[in-house]
């Protein structure tokens, strides 16, 4: 066969690979009608496997964000604080164990059914043992003393309940299965699920009953596309809003603009902070490891690491510098930071701690143990890779050899608490960012990613728990920062015990039609649909 039909031919399969694939998402049919909105999966959880329920994570747990279908207690304002929604207002007692909040009367399902103060008992109390990334399991029991009051006791104080009552969805009570629930919600959103497509699409229309502002979208198709084939729907222009795979950060598209939205996404390295004692996880795993048990490493690639170097080459400019993985929430401690970028300040570190250079391959050693250690990282995650890539180019100069492994997440757990990883964190919540992640840990299960790396301090633990039972954000906020930097030897931050190393607060960047107006930027990426009921498409009529 001649070679240039040969080709021919195989351009062509491809081309209707590719439209195929697109069409398995949009159908066949063109939808002119400006009302009807195609987007895809808000944050990068992707397709909801047990569907949309709140109880089992949807818009909650792992990820925040607006669950279309359901409504919340609170709701932000776009200033980091959270005002009423379902709730009309909310009281904490003085030991803090009793929140006590008042709903409105004036809310109904989609099914038409009233929402009562009884259906938000039942969502809580049925979330502390649903299964899902949900940690409720400091709720003692939710109860409704009428149809508009329910009491939330708490078994100890616990400052970031708030949280909870911002991002969980409300269920109704009345015929609630947990195992079907998800693929045929009932709530009191704007929006309602009129069909879902397993693999494919979900299709939401707007839900009558719903009691704040009527949105402009009168029908919203979310689609799950895998993140090498997301771009193409940009290419063919069939979708309206489409979180930009990582790949396509420095792409343009006609009729299309690419809009940053910051986020609390820190992507960083957790660095195991225990030695090698011979300490097992509960599955006989190694605990610990005895060159990033060392502060001096820890702290040499924090200093030494060119974080912006990191944001132009790897993510394109589309990132913060990011240095406690909290930067920029309301708890931020600027002391806990260090100057990074400091090659010559980063080797002293090193020499000073005993980590010299004896047999020129270019790697220190200190006591017959190499300054070399393995970085995993999730292998189908480029962001992530490409991160790894270039942290361990870097850290050469610095002369310590970092090793990469990429590979799934099963293999990752099972070696997360000896060796090093890549891994993000996208919550504002300080419970889960700052309690869980830094919070001294004795069960090292393979289940539970938070503190991977087995951080321990005591002087942080107490700080912590002062956090929790305060019964003022402001004043949690204040103990939230001073957990970050005690001293120079004491706090979660860089500039002290250092058991991470953060590197930049990458952005969730989305593809958006021009003719689509989605009004002001939410303060978490990851949920860009926030206000979904202010978007409009301009230049168009019904």
């Amino acid at each position: 066969m001649n070679k240039k039909l040969k080709y021919g031919i195989i351009i062509i399969i491809i081309v209707i690979i590719t439209i195929v694939a697109i069409s398995s998402y949009l159908g066949t049919s063109h939808d002119d009608d400006p009302t009807h909105l195609v987007v895809t999966v808000p944050g990068h959880a992707g397709e909801p496997k047990s569907g949309f329920n709140p109880l089992t994570g949807w818009g909650c747990g792992h990820l925040n964000f607006n669950p279309l279908v359901q409504s919340t207690l609170l709701k932000s304002d776009g200033n980091d604080s959270f005002i009423g929604d379902i709730a009309k207002n909310y009281t904490i007692s003085s030991d803090g164990l009793k929140w006590t909040v008042d709903i409105r009367n004036d809310i109904k399902f989609s099914d038409n059914s009233s929402l009562k103060a009884s259906d938000v008992a039942f969502t809580f109390n049925t979330a502390r043992t649903s299964n899902s990334q949900l940690d409720m399991s400091n709720l003692e029991k939710a109860t409704a003393t009428n149809d508009t009051t329910v009491v939330f006791k708490l078994k100890k104080p616990q400052s970031s309940f708030v949280y909870d009552l911002r991002y969980i969805g409300i269920v109704p009570e009345k015929n609630y299965n947990n195992e079907t629930y998800g693929a045929n919600p009932i709530g009191s959103g704007p929006y309602k699920l009129k069909q879902w497509d397993k693999g494919q699409q979900a299709i939401f229309v707007v839900n009558d009953n719903y009691y704040g502002q009527k949105p402009y979208f009168k029908q919203i198709t979310m689609l799950f596309p895998e993140e090498d084939t997301a771009f193409e729907l940009v290419k063919s222009g069939q979708a309206d809003v489409v979180q930009a795979p990582f790949t396509s950060l420095n792409q343009t598209v006609d009729n299309y603009k690419l809009v940053d939205m910051p986020s609390t996404r820190a992507q960083g390295i957790s660095l195991p902070y225990l030695n090698d004692t011979g300490l097992k996880t509960n599955n006989n795993h190694k605990v610990g490891n005895n060159v990033t048990a060392d502060p001096a490493i820890r702290k040499a690639l924090n200093i030494g690491l060119n974080r912006s170097e990191i944001i132009d080459s790897v993510y394109k400019g589309h990132a913060k510098v990011e240095y406690t993985g909290v930067d920029y929430l309301p708890y931020a401690n600027n002391q806990a930071k260090v100057n990074d970028s400091n090659k010559q300040q980063a080797k002293e570190i090193l020499e000073t701690a005993g980590w010299k250079y004896t047999d020129g391959d270019g790697i220190r050693e200190k006591n017959g143990t190499k300054a070399s250690f393995t970085l995993y990282y999730a292998s189908k995650d480029q962001s992530r890779q490409s991160l790894a890539i270039v942290v361990s180019e870097q850290a050469k100069d610095l002369g310590i050899e970092i090793k990469l492994n990429g590979t799934d997440w099963d293999t990752i757990y099972q070696n997360m608490y000896s060796n090093a990883v890549v891994m993000q964190q996208s919550s504002d919540n300080p419970y889960r960012n700052i309690y869980q992640q830094y919070y001294s840990k004795n069960n090292f299960s393979e289940d539970n990613y938070m503190n991977p790396n087995a951080y321990n301090n005591s002087a942080v633990d107490a700080i912590l728990d002062q956090a929790m039972s305060s019964n003022s954000q402001t004043q949690a906020n204040s103990y939230w920062k001073q957990a970050a930097y005690i001293n120079t030897d004491s706090g979660f931050g860089p500039a002290a015990d250092a058991p991470w190393l953060w590197v930049v607060d990458y952005d969730y960047c989305y593809f958006v039609k021009n003719n689509v107006n989605i009004g002001q930027e939410p303060k978490m990426g990851q949920d860009y649909m926030e206000n979904i009921c202010n978007w409009t498409r301009v230049n168009k009529t019904t």
